[in-house]
C-alpha cells in the first residue's frame, strides 16, 4: 500500500486522523509512523509555525490513499443517494431499483415516439387526444421497467462481471430469480389493462411487440447490433400510438416516423454503450460502440443525419405547419451537439450525453404539436 505524502516536519506527541489533516507543502522532515485503528489509518502529526501539510485524503474501500482534491467530490457524487433509499421502505427498495424508478430517463425514451405518433394523427387544427397521451405514458412507464426486469433475469450472470451492473437487485441477490418473476408477472397484468383500453387493431398490434421485448435481451450475445434491434423494439409506439387514434396505419406517415426512431436510438444507445466497452469485452458481449470503435463519431453522425431526414419526410407526409421545421432545425442542434462533443473514452460524459436525449425527444413533440395546430 502507498502513501503519498508533500513533506514532513519535527514529530508531535499525538496522533489525528488522516482526514483531520489539511494540504500544505512545506520542508522535508523525519520519516513519519503509520498506525491503524479499528480501520481508520492514524499518523503523526507535526508542530510547525506554518499550516499542518497534508492533502485532503480519500480512504477507499481496498484501503488505498488518494491525494486527489477531486476524488472525494466524485466518490460522493457516485454514492449520491436516492430518493428510493431515502423515501420508500426497505422491502420494496430492491422492486424499485429492478424497474429503475430513480432513473426515468429509458421511460422518455419510449414514451416520446408515442408522442410524437400521437399527435401526428390528430385532426389539423386540434390538440392531440389527452387520454391517449395519458395511457401511453403510463404504458411505457411500465412497459420499460418490465423490460428492464427482463434484461436482469436474463443478463444475471453477466452483470454480476460488469462494474456498473453487478450491484442490480438480482445480480446483487438482493432479489431472487423467482421474486423478479412474479414481480414482471404483475408489471405485465398491468400493462395488460392499458392494452385492453384500446381498439382491436392496436390490441394486436401492441401483443405483437413483446416478442421484441423478451427477445431483446438476448441480441448482445449474437450480434454486433443490439442496439438497431433495441431501436425497432423502443419505438413500437410509433405505430400504435397512430393506430390507436385511427384504428390503422398510414405507411407514408408512420414508416419514416419508425426508422427516424431505430435512427436516434442507435445515436443515443451506442453512445450509452461506450460506458461499458471494457467490461464487455471481457465478459464477451457485442455491441455498436464495440463495432464502430474509434469511427463511433462517423457512423453516429451518419445515423443522426437519417433520423432527422425521416422525421422532415414523416411530417410532410403528415402536412404539418412550417413551425415544425423549425424545431427540426433545433433538435437537428442537439444532436449534432450530443456527437460532435461526446467523449466516448469517458464514462460520466456518456452518461450526460445519453440523458440530454429527453430534450431531443421534446423538441421534436413541440414541433409536431405547434405543427399540428398550424396546419
Amino acid at each position: 500500500m502507498a502513501l503519498l505524502l508533500r513533506g514532513f516536519c519535527k514529530p508531535c506527541r499525538y496522533l489525528q486522523p488522516l482526514h483531520q489533516h489539511i494540504s500544505q507543502s512545506i520542508s522535508p522532515p523525519p520519516k513519519p509512523s503509520l498506525h491503524r485503528q479499528n480501520h481508520e489509518f492514524y499518523i503523526t502529526s507535526f508542530d510547525t509555525s506554518k499550516l499542518k501539510y497534508f492533502n485532503l485524503i480519500r480512504l477507499s474501500q481496498s484501503y488505498g490513499i488518494s491525494t486527489s482534491s477531486s476524488s472525494l467530490r466524485d466518490d460522493e457524487k457516485e454514492k449520491k443517494i436516492s430518493w428510493i433509499e431515502l423515501y420508500l421502505p426497505e422491502k420494496i427498495r430492491p422492486y424499485a431499483h429492478l424497474a429503475r424508478l430513480d432513473k426515468p430517463i429509458g421511460t422518455w425514451l419510449l414514451a416520446w415516439p408515442c408522442m410524437w405518433s400521437i399527435t401526428l394523427a390528430a385532426s389539423p387544427g386540434h390538440l392531440p387526444d389527452m387520454k391517449m397521451l395519458t395511457l401511453f405514458g403510463c404504458g411505457a412507464f411500465l412497459l420499460r421497467g418490465a423490460g428492464c426486469t427482463i434484461n436482469d433475469l436474463l443478463d444475471r450472470d453477466i452483470d454480476t462481471k460488469v462494474e456498473r451492473t453487478k450491484s442490480r437487485p438480482i445480480a446483487s441477490g438482493a432479489l431472487t430469480p423467482f421474486q423478479g418473476v412474479g414481480f414482471l408477472g404483475i408489471q405485465l397484468l398491468l400493462g395488460l389493462g392499458i392494452l385492453l383500453q384500446l381498439n382491436n387493431y392496436s390490441r394486436i398490434l401492441g401483443a405483437s411487440s413483446l416478442l421484441l421485448v423478451f427477445s431483446y435481451p438476448l441480441m448482445k450475445r449474437i450480434t454486433f447490433w443490439p442496439q438497431a434491434y433495441l431501436g425497432l423494439t423502443f419505438n413500437w409506439g410509433a405505430l400504435l400510438g397512430w393506430s390507436a387514434i385511427r384504428g390503422s396505419l398510414d405507411p407514408h406517415v408512420v414508416l419514416p416516423l419508425y426508422l427516424s426512431g431505430v435512427c436516434w436510438t442507435l445515436v443515443y444507445d451506442t453512445i450509452y454503450a461506450h460506458q461499458d466497452k471494457e467490461d464487455d469485452k471481457i465478459v464477451g458481449v457485442k455491441s455498436t460502440a464495440l463495432r464502430f470503435g474509434d469511427a463511433t463519431k462517423k457512423w453516429v453522425t451518419g445515423f443522426g443525419i437519417l433520423c432527422i431526414s425521416s422525421l422532415a419526410l414523416s411530417g410532410y407526409n403528415a402536412h404539418l405547419g412550417w413551425v415544425y421545421y423549425v424545431f427540426l432545425t433545433g433538435a437537428s442542434g442537439q444532436l449534432a451537439w450530443q456527437i460532435w462533443t461526446v467523449d466516448i473514452s469517458s464514462g460520466p460524459d456518456c452518461s450526460r450525453k445519453f440523458v440530454s436525449n429527453k430534450w431531443f425527444g421534446a423538441i421534436v413533440f413541440g414541433g409536431i404539436l405547434l405543427g399540428r395546430l398550424s396546419s
